[in-house]
C-alpha cells in the first residue's frame, strides 16, 4: 500500500540546507523530482513483479513479494522499539539481504540511517552515533574477522542517545534482528518525499567523515538517471561486490537501481575473483561495479582461470581513476563493456555511455548523467579555465546537496554563494564534453577507492605522547592508485613503526586508514611562511620509491 506523502504530517527538522524554492520548482517541473519515497518505489515494483526473483544471498532466494513482506515485518519490529520518523540510527551490516531489508524498513519508517562501512571501527562509529544523535546501532556480531560485540557494548556506554543495540548473529546480550521480524507488519509509509532518506559519508579532509543528507526525491532521481545511463531493466542481474553502504554500490545505480528496475541483486561479501567469478557464472550476472584495484585483480586472474563470464555485459569501475592501459584491457580480457564512473556521495555522477567509442570509454570518466547537472571548472580565483585546461570541479544540480548535516560553518567554504559544491577534484573537459579526472585539490588520499583524511590520521598521531609532529601524504601505488605514508617527528625515546600502527588500531581507526608506511625525520621541510611543506615530503617520498625500484 503506497502512502500519499502530501497527506502526512509536516516535515521534521532536517538540520541541513534544502534547495531554494526556485530550484525546487524547476526540478519538479522538469520531472526530476517526484512525490514518492524509496519504499513506495519498491512497493510499486513488487506489485508489478511479485514473483520475480529479487535478492540472492547465498542459499536465501527472495522474490519481490517475500522481500516486501520481510521489510514490512522488520519495519514493524523497529517501530516496536520506539523508533519514529526523523530519528537517526547507525547501520553497519555486511552485504546481504539483511542490509537491503534494513534500509527499506527504515525508509518506510522515515528513520534516517547513517550508512557506515564494514571497515569502520570504534573511532568512526562512535563519532557517527554522537554527531547524529543516533537512537540505535544496527549491526552484526561479526564483520569478517572483527568481533563487533565489544564495540557495541562500548557504544552503549559512551553514547547517551543510544537506546538500542540490534545485532545479527548468535549473541544474546543485545536485541536480536531475528526477533524484530515477529512484529505485525507495518503497512503505510511514514516518510515523505522531501525527508532525509539516509546519510551517506563524505570522504572528508577535516577529520571524521561528514554526514551527507540524501533526500528521497533527489536520491531516487540519482538512481533513475544512473539506471538509464547503465541500461538497467527487469533483465538486470547485479552483483553487489563492493560494500553495499557505498553510494556507488547502493544507488549509482547499484543495488537499489536493480531492485527498482525489477531486476535481481546477487550479494557477496568477497569481491575477489574466486567468489565473484563463480557467482557470475551461476547466477548469470549482467552488471557489477568495482574499484580499480579489484578491476586490476580480475584482469590479472581471468586469463589463468578462464571463468565463464559470458553473461556479464557491463563492468562499472569507479571510486578512483582507472588508468588508461587497464581500461583498454577490460573488454578483451573480461568480454564485457567497461563503464567508467566518476562521482561523489554529495551528488554529481558522471559516466561513459554504453554506446561510446572504445577510446572515449578508455580515456575519460564520462559526462553527467542528468541534463540538469551544472558543471564548471575554475582556477584558484574562481574564474573559469580555458577549454581543455585543468581546474577545480564545481557542481550543482537536482541531486547534488546544498549543505552537509549540521555543518553550517563548513558549508560556507564547501559551497559557493550561488550554490555550487566545491568538489576539490581537479578535472579537465574534452572537446566532446567528457571529464578527465587529474587529481585532487584537497588533503585527501584515495586508497583504492577508500578516502582517507590526512588530518584525521595526523590528529591521532599527534595525540601519541612520543610524537612531536606528523604529516600524512599520498604515495603512488600501481595497484591501489595511492597508499598512505606518515612522516613523523618523534620525541625521545622514539616509538617504533609497529608501536604507532598498533596505537592507531587501538584508537579504533579503520584499517584502511592506518598508514602503509611510516618515515621518521628530525624536522619537516617548511614553506616560505613556515608551514610544513607536504609537496617537499611527497617529492622526497617519490625519490625514495624511485631509488628502491
Amino acid at each position: 500500500m503506497q502512502s500519499s506523502p502530501s497527506s502526512l504530517a509536516a516535515a521534521v527538522p532536517a538540520d541541513a540546507p534544502d534547495w531554494p524554492d526556485d530550484f525546487a520548482r524547476r526540478y519538479r517541473d522538469a520531472g526530476y523530482w517526484q512525490d514518492t519515497t524509496f519504499f513506495d518505489a519498491l512497493d510499486a515494483c513488487a506489485q508489478r513483479h511479485p514473483d520475480a526473483l529479487a535478492v540472492v544471498d547465498g542459499a536465501l532466494r527472495l522474490c519481490y513479494r517475500d522481500l516486501l513482506a520481510r521489510i514490512r515485518r522488520l519495519a514493524g519490529g523497529l517501530a516496536r522499539l520506539g523508533l519514529v520518523r526523523g530519528d537517526a540510527v547507525v547501520v553497519q551490516l555486511p552485504n546481504g539481504a539483511r542490509f537491503i531489508e534494513t534500509c527499506f524498513a527504515l525508509f518506510q519508517l522515515g528513520v534516517r540511517p547513517v550508512l557506515a562501512l564494514p571497515a569502520h571501527r570504534h573511532y568512526e562509529i562512535g563519532a557517527f552515533c554522537r554527531f547524529a544523535g543516533a537512537r540505535a546501532y544496527l549491526g552484526a556480531s561479526q564483520l569478517g574477522d572483527f568481533d563487533c560485540r565489544p564495540l557495541a557494548a562500548a557504544l552503549q556506554a559512551e553514547c547517551p542517545t543510544l537506546e538500542h543495540i540490534v545485532m545479527a548473529g548468535d549473541d544474546h546480550a543485545f536485541t536480536s534482528f531475528d526477533a524484530l521480524y515477529d512484529a505485525a507488519p507495518m503497512l503505510d509509509c511514514a516518510a515523505r518525499a522531501d525527508d532525509i532518506a539516509c546519510f551517506q559519508l563524505s570522504g572528508g579532509t577535516t577529520g571524521t567523515p561528514k554526514l551527507i543528507p540524501r533526500r528521497h526525491r533527489e536520491y531516487l532521481y540519482n538512481v533513475r538517471a544512473c539506471s538509464a545511463a547503465s541500461g538497467f531493466d527487469a533483465d538486470t542481474v547485479y552483483l553487489a561486490a563492493l560494500p553495499m553502504a557505498h553510494n556507488f554500490t547502493l544507488c549509482c545505480p547499484g543495488t537499489i537501481g536493480a531492485l527498482l528496475a525489477g531486476g535481481r541483486v546477487v550479494t557477496t561479501a568477497r569481491p575477489e575473483p574466486d567468489q565473484s567469478f563463480a557467482l557470475i557464472a551461476q547466477e548469470r550476472v549482467t552488471h557489477t561495479a568495482l574499484v580499480p584495484p579489484l578491476a586490476l585483480l580480475w584482469l590479472d586472474e581471468q586469463p589463468q582461470r578462464q571463468a565463464d563470464l559470458s553473461s556479464l555485459r557491463v563492468l562499472q569501475v569507479g571510486g578512483a581513476r582507472l588508468m588508461d592501459h587497464a581500461a583498454e584491457r577490460v573488454t578483451p580480457v573480461l568480454g564485457c563493456r567497461l563503464q567508467q564512473v566518476f562521482g561523489m556521495a554529495e551528488g554529481l555522477i558522471c559516466c561513459t555511455r554504453l554506446d561510446d567509442a572504445p577510446e572515449r570509454i578508455a580515456h575519460t570518466q564520462g559526462r553527467p548523467v542528468s541534463d540538469g547537472d551544472e558543471v564548471r571548472i575554475v582556477d584558484a580565483t574562481g574564474a573559469p579555465v580555458a577549454p581543455g585546461e585543468i581546474g577545480e570541479l564545481q557542481v550543482r544540480g537536482p541531486y547534488t546537496i546544498r549543505g552537509y548535516y549540521r555543518l553550517a560553518a563548513h558549508d560556507a567554504t564547501a559551497f559557493t554563494a550561488d550554490g555550487f559544491y566545491r568538489s576539490g577534484d581537479r578535472v579537465r573537459r574534452t572537446a566532446d564534453g567528457d571529464l578527465v579526472v587529474e587529481g585532487r585539490d584537497k588533503d585527501q588520499i584515495n586508497r583504492g577507492g577508500e578516502k582517507v583524511s590526512a588530518e584525521e590520521v595526523e590528529n591521532l598521531l599527534l595525540a601519541h605522547p612520543q610524537v612531536h609532529d606528523a604529516a600524512v601524504v599520498a604515495m603512488p601505488d600501481p595497484m591501489l592508485g595511492e597508499r598512505t605514508c606518515a612522516f613523523v617527528v618523534a620525541r625521545a625515546p622514539a616509538p617504533s613503526r609497529l608501536v604507532l600502527k598498533r596505537y592507531l588500531r587501538d584508537c579504533g581507526l579503520a584499517a584502511f586508514k592506518i598508514p602503509d608506511r611510516i618515515e621518521f625525520m628530525p624536522r619537516f621541510p617548511e614553506t616560505g611562511i613556515g608551514k610544513t611543506s607536504k609537496k617537499s615530503l611527497r617529492d622526497l617520498l617519490r625519490r625514495q620509491l624511485q631509488a628502491a625500484a
